[in-house]
């Protein structure tokens, strides 16, 4: 892959402002483990080998399992995820793909059925800021370490 800029190098304030999200989302009600699977599922939408590495190995440190990681692709077709986290993931799904319709009026009165405001508030800022830094990772062709 051809060396792209490293934003952080020449652009610290804006990393530094991404740090501010990922600071506010640590103090959310969201657990490790549904934080990592909007990160994962995101990354899985976008293409982004870096997150993804990241990510699966964060969500394996917490305690997910090999086999959710591997079927998290296909959540829809599984027992292996709760309601709540099926609609953590519609949620990630929807927005991640904005292009498509957005978050459904559906899957909003689903997330209302098991969340309040404020941990609705906190998945769309988790699938916001996922996407944010896929798109710097993809668009700066970061890989994966070794």
């Amino acid at each position: 892959m051809e060396k792209r800029i490293n934003i952080n190098e020449v652009e610290p304030q804006a990393y530094k402002a991404m740090y501010a999200l990922e600071s506010y989302l640590a103090t959310s009600q969201l657990s490790k483990i549904n934080k990592e699977l909007i990160k994962i599922r995101t990354s899985q939408i976008n293409g982004c080998a870096f997150c993804l590495d990241m990510h699966t190995k964060d969500a394996l440190k917490y305690g997910e399992t090999p086999q959710r990681i591997f079927l998290l692709n296909a959540w829809r077709e599984t027992a292996l995820f709760t309601e709540e986290e099926k609609v953590i993931l519609a949620i990630t799904e929807e927005i991640t793909l904005i292009h498509n319709h957005g978050l459904s009026a559906e899957t909003y009165t689903k997330a209302e059925q098991f969340f309040d405001k404020n941990t609705i508030a906190q998945i769309i800022m988790a699938v916001v800021t996922i996407n944010a830094w896929n798109r710097i990772a993809v668009s700066t062709q970061l890989e994966p370490a070794n």
